[in-house]
């Protein structure tokens, strides 16, 4: 009779089916860069046939690092955060990593319980997205002593290095290029801020470089706005079904753009003949509207490789001090959607 549960292979199961020693194997694990391309290839095989799964929680017990990294971000449901995840996941491949992803929907709280939950994984490094986090996360961090970068924003003067885009300079850059169109009557639409420090730099800049030209913004056209295209058009319908309309809106990011462009349309208005739309972010996509979106480019794909690089060289070099901020410029690309006000 067949045994039912046969006995699971080991290294030396491995090895003797490569035809290699224990250690070798091993190494291929480690450090596969120390093996030639047909051993790799000899081992990978054998693998393979022989089914054989490391004991990742046996090795922490001896020091080994579990090659595998934290990842928190805010929320799955954007392309610009799927994009910079991407980049750092395949980033961090290379040097042998995996990625564990979690999103917290913009709940410190649950960010802190998520982060524990990490940590019992025996995670080599952390990642969390933005600079502001509950002080129980960073003292947590700290206690733990595991390297840790701060992905998305840039801050100099971040507690741990933070790899990002200034979303100040992105709000900045997005309401200059409106004011240097002439426009005067201009509404804003945001994402909640509770939780997201991206959107709270993006409003507050777009709305004090607005008042230091004279323009104050009226309060119902101030409008905070969830993430969604479906809620976004509603929000801006209600915006042009008013008898005084805006000539331009400017956007905390392309989702909201997008929305807001459907709910001019819907109100049969013309982008931008009648009114200016703008975004920040330049998500995949937003180059394919009709109009085409003027945004602010955040560079996700860079901003995910450098903190990918950054981590990982942290946690194989064990010497190394931790990184340093990088600053990932954004940049304003100008497109169809934006043009100067009718007379």
């Amino acid at each position: 009779m067949a045994d039912k549960n046969p006995k699971k292979a080991d290294i030396i199961t491995v090895a003797k089916a490569a035809r290699v020693s224990a250690s070798t194997v091993s190494r291929y694990f480690n450090h596969p860069d120390l093996l030639k391309p047909a051993t790799r290839k000899r081992i990978d095989t054998a693998v393979r046939r022989t089914g054989y799964i490391r004991n990742r929680a046996a090795q922490t017990i001896h020091g080994i690092r579990s090659g595998t990294i934290g990842v928190l971000i805010p929320t799955l449901d954007h392309a610009i955060f799927a994009e910079v995840v991407q980049a750092f996941s395949d980033t961090v491949a290379a040097q042998g990593f995996t990625i564990l992803l979690a999103s917290h929907g913009y709940d410190l709280q649950r960010e802190y319980a998520i982060l524990r939950k990490f940590l019992e994984h025996r995670v080599d490094g952390v990642v969390l997205t933005g600079l502001d986090h509950d002080e129980a996360v960073f003292q947590l961090i700290d206690s733990q002593r595991i390297p840790c970068v701060l992905m998305w924003n840039y801050s100099k003067g971040a507690r741990y290095p933070a790899i990002g885009a200034d979303n100040a300079l992105a709000g900045r850059l997005i309401a200059e290029h409106v004011l240097s169109l002439g426009h005067k009557k201009i509404a804003c639409m945001f994402a909640p801020t509770e939780g997201n420090d991206r959107a709270l730099a993006r409003r507050d800049t777009v709305m004090n470089t607005l008042r230091a030209s004279g323009i104050e913004v009226p309060e119902h056209w101030a409008l905070q706005t969830r993430y969604s295209i479906s809620d976004s058009k509603q929000d801006a319908r209600r915006l042009f079904s008013r008898e005084i309309l805006p000539t331009a809106v400017i956007c905390g990011n392309d989702i909201l753009a997008t929305g807001a462009m459907l709910g001019a349309v819907s109100c049969g208005l013309r982008v931008p003949d009648d009114v200016s739309i703008v975004g920040i972010g330049d998500f995949k996509g937003s180059s394919e509207f009709e109009p085409a979106l003027t945004t602010v480019r955040l560079p996700a794909r860079r901003i995910g490789q450098e903190a990918g690089r950054q981590l990982a060289a942290t946690i194989v070099q064990t010497d190394e001090q931790p990184g340093t901020s990088l600053h990932c410029t954004p940049e304003l690309i100008v497109r169809r959607s934006s043009a100067p006000p009718r007379p």
